[in-house]
């Protein structure tokens, strides 16, 4: 992968030559993005769909986001896109239950909905799961997931769940830390280096950023872009 964005690497956490292997992929140079490369490109919402095999067309490369409710995903794909308010944001988590297709000439941005949500009722929450487990385990034209985990709390065991999941799977991932405006710069480097180690991944396979100030999110399109064209 060119330089300019961050690795998806591979999501484990298995033990290999003697230490924990967690998201693997090529290290590459960093470097700060003048322009988000997603901002400037026409996009549109296709739908939300409660199937995890729905047929799309065109068939495109697909971007699955996931994490937590509240973590920030609407928010986050907004920044992406340049499109304040083409996915809605919400008050109350909890409020994606469907995949939500975006399309952009080459690719689809999917939003899944977000896992962990307490008030959630016990049969919602199983419906919420079996779609995303659904959608990541057999969509055969996903290229890759970017994992959302809010910098400031410690992963909690449905993150730990579904990196167990991701891990299965195979598929590129990139740990993307929401929030960091919410911390000092000096916080904010501590966390990234505490998660990348519970996590058991590499600094490379980390991207912090801040829908609220854009901190990260061209070199997080960046990313996208670069594994787009890889799987294309």
């Amino acid at each position: 992968m060119s330089t300019g964005g961050r690795a998806l690497g591979r999501t484990g956490g298995r033990k290999a030559e003697g230490k924990t292997r967690g998201a693997q992929g090529a290290p590459f140079a960093h470097r700060e993005l003048a322009a988000n490369p997603l901002a400037t490109l026409p996009v549109e919402f296709v739908g939300s769909f409660p199937d995890p095999q729905v047929r799309v067309d065109p068939q495109l490369p697909e971007i699955a986001f996931v994490g937590r409710s509240n973590v920030g995903k609407s928010s986050l794909l907004n920044a992406l896109i340049g499109r304040p308010g083409l996915a809605r944001v919400s008050g109350s988590p909890g409020k994606t239950t469907l995949l939500n297709f975006y399309r952009l000439p080459s690719l689809y941005l999917v939003d899944l909905p977000g896992y962990g949500f307490a008030r959630a009722s016990k049969s919602d929450r199983a419906g919420y799961q079996k779609l995303t487990r659904g959608y990541l385990r057999t969509r055969g034209t996903l290229a890759g997931i970017v994992w959302l985990l809010d910098i400031r709390h410690e992963p909690s065991t449905a993150d730990r769940e579904m990196q167990e999941l991701l891990a299965q799977g195979g598929r590129p991932v990139l740990a993307v830390l929401t929030k960091v405006d919410k911390l000092t710069r000096s916080a904010a480097r501590t966390r990234e280096r505490g998660l990348a180690q519970a996590l058991g991944l590499g600094s490379e396979q980390i991207q912090s950023t801040s829908s609220r100030t854009g901190q990260g999110i061209a070199e997080l399109a960046e990313s996208i872009v670069q594994l787009e064209r890889g799987a294309s």
